[in-house]
């Protein structure tokens, strides 16, 4: 295949994956990244047909150096699976998320996370020229990312308004929690898809406009999620008595404490990772009572069997 066409068929499937999944980062227990278990959940991701997210939030990303950043980014991409990769690409320091990116423009990657800067609360003027520059140096489609919670600002309309017809501006994953904030940038900013960060806003934003999810809950469920999403895109989440407000509580239960302590205290006990560590300042051991997490797991894993019982949840 030439390059022209390989590039083509990546930027398909990219802009064409209505699922992502924020993959945690597994670690050893010397706290040193645990590649076993990556390839594991990498390779169950791809087999439930979910598009990957790289070194996000909740693969404590920010925790990483850029060399262990890198390292994840090239193994993921030499397992040559059959789903995109995404890349975030998330700090404070704009010539290094700049290096960061022209580092992956190298690999076989299929998109990037941009997200807001970190601490800084820049304007509608100090986004629009740090998204613009990043948008620039980018070989691929990019996602915007709005999630005030984490980066002490949201990205403004006037932002989203300026960047949506640059060619690699694909699309944003819109993380406030806020539906209205939500409506703004669909009724504003109409070139750019709108993808939901939040896993149980996902029935309400369906019928919105959204186009998908980039997913924590995936993570620890990934056919259930990819059903959840596919549900939820066809209008019959809402009438679906017995998933809905499953999901619902299933998620208040994986966000009890700071994500992503809970997933990857389920994925250990699902034996998908090797241990639940996270990096400092995040520990498991956070996570006192795992009860409600561990009978909400049963009873969606009773759910994936009588709804799709020839699927298994990792391979």
């Amino acid at each position: 295949m030439n390059t022209h066409n390989s590039t083509s068929v990546r930027t398909t499937r990219t802009t064409t994956c209505p699922l992502w999944t924020a993959l945690v980062t597994p670690f050893n227990q010397d706290n040193s990244v645990d590649f076993t278990s990556l390839e594991k959940i990498a390779i169950a991701q791809a087999d439930a047909g979910n598009g990957i997210l790289l070194l996000g939030s909740t693969g404590e990303g920010l925790a990483l150096t850029t060399d262990e950043q890198y390292a994840i980014v090239d193994y993921v991409c030499s397992l040559k699976l059959n789903t995109p990769l995404m890349v975030a690409v998330a700090g404070y320091n704009l010539p290094e998320q700049v290096d960061w990116v022209k580092r992956c423009n190298s690999l076989t990657i299929d998109a990037f996370l941009l997200g807001t800067p970190m601490y800084a609360k820049p304007g509608v003027v100090g986004q629009t020229q740090w998204f613009s520059e990043l948008l620039d140096t980018a070989d691929f489609p990019c996602m915007l990312y709005n999630v005030p919670s984490r980066s002490g600002i949201a990205i403004p309309v006037d932002t989203v308004k300026a960047l949506q017809n640059h060619p690699n501006c694909w699309a944003m994953k819109e993380a406030s929690g806020d539906i209205n904030q939500f409506l703004q940038y669909r009724e504003y900013c109409p070139n750019i898809e709108l993808f939901s960060g939040e896993d149980a806003m996902m029935p309400y934003l369906a019928s919105a406009g959204v186009k998908g999810l980039v997913s924590v809950c995936a993570n620890v469920w990934p056919q259930a999620t990819n059903a959840y999403v596919e549900q939820c895109l066809q209008g019959t989440s809402m009438q679906n008595q017995a998933l809905f407000p499953l999901w619902k509580n299933a998620v208040n239960a994986l966000f009890s404490v700071a994500n992503p302590i809970p997933a990857k205290v389920l994925m250990h006990h699902q034996q998908c990772i090797n241990t639940p560590n996270l990096r400092a300042p995040l520990t498991h051991e956070e996570l006192t009572d795992k009860h409600e997490l561990l009978h909400f797991d049963l009873q969606i894993t009773q759910w994936l069997t009588e709804n799709l019982p020839t699927t298994k949840r990792f391979a």
